[in-house]
């Protein structure tokens, strides 16, 4: 069974950062696409920040408007792991942030995990 386990959240002033983490298992993701969500008004969830393999163990990032140049995504596949480096925390920062997985490295995501809430005080 596959399972997506998020850690990292917490409380931080605005202009901190935090690391998210994401606990892969049940089938390796080293060549899947992975990424991270957060709920937006208006809107189901918002694009993060995901990562995908365009073959021999090399990846492709890609982030959303509102955090380009602040966070960062990155993987460990020896340990079944992607990360979300955030940086410069803003109030509007604040949310669940969501891990998820494909099956490959194009398509939809297949898998998601619980969350963490990441909350930033001004």
């Amino acid at each position: 069974q596959v399972q997506l386990v998020e850690s990292g959240g917490g409380l931080v002033q605005a202009g901190g950062s935090l690391r998210l983490s994401c606990a892969a298992s049940g089938r390796t993701f080293s060549t899947s696409r992975m990424g991270w969500f957060r709920p937006a008004p208006g809107k189901e969830r918002e694009f993060v920040a995901d990562q995908r393999s365009i073959g021999s163990a090399t990846y492709v990032a890609d982030y959303g408007d509102s955090v380009t140049g602040r966070f960062t995504i990155s993987r460990d596949n020896a340990k079944n792991m992607v990360y979300l480096q955030m940086n410069n925390l803003q109030p509007e920062d604040t949310a669940v942030y969501y891990c998820a997985a494909g099956t490959s490295s194009v398509g939809s995501y297949a898998y998601w995990g619980r969350g963490t809430q990441v909350t930033i005080s001004s």
